[in-house]
């Protein structure tokens, strides 16, 4: 399940169910896109290594490096955030403002979600990963 990004610690990665009990912040049982852009904004802060409220060249590598390099990939992966980059960067500044970040659904989450109701139950979770 790819949704955000990597974890901040060098622990392993949390299991499936735990990572959606992290990201399930209200827990209802389903993942609001609202729930999942407050877990992108977190990990914005993480990226964010200079503090500056947006992800340039410098830090995309960095992020992508990191990415690479680690095991404990959550919920992204360097090509998502490669691939995506801009995507991401709606004003086309060539920085990824916080906002930006936060606000970009991948593809693939909002295909999942196949009743349109910007929500991912369960099955559309279990549908997604079985991809």
């Amino acid at each position: 399940m790819l949704l955000l990004g990597t974890s901040a610690c060098a622990s392993p990665a949390p299991s499936g169910r735990e990572m959606f009990r992290q990201l399930d912040v209200n827990g209802d049982g389903a993942l609001q896109f609202s729930e999942i852009q407050a877990a992108r904004a977190n990990l914005f802060d993480r990226l964010d290594v200079n503090r500056d409220g947006v992800l340039d060249a410098d830090e995309v590598r960095l992020a992508l490096q990191r990415l690479g390099d680690r095991r404990d990939m959550a919920m992204a992966s360097a090509e998502d955030l490669a691939s995506h980059f801009s995507r991401m960067d709606a004003d086309g500044d060539g920085r990824i403002s916080r906002q930006e970040f936060a606000n970009f659904i991948p593809d693939r989450v909002r295909r999942a979600d196949t009743n349109g109701d910007g929500v991912l139950s369960r099955r559309e979770l279990r549908a997604m990963r079985r991809q």
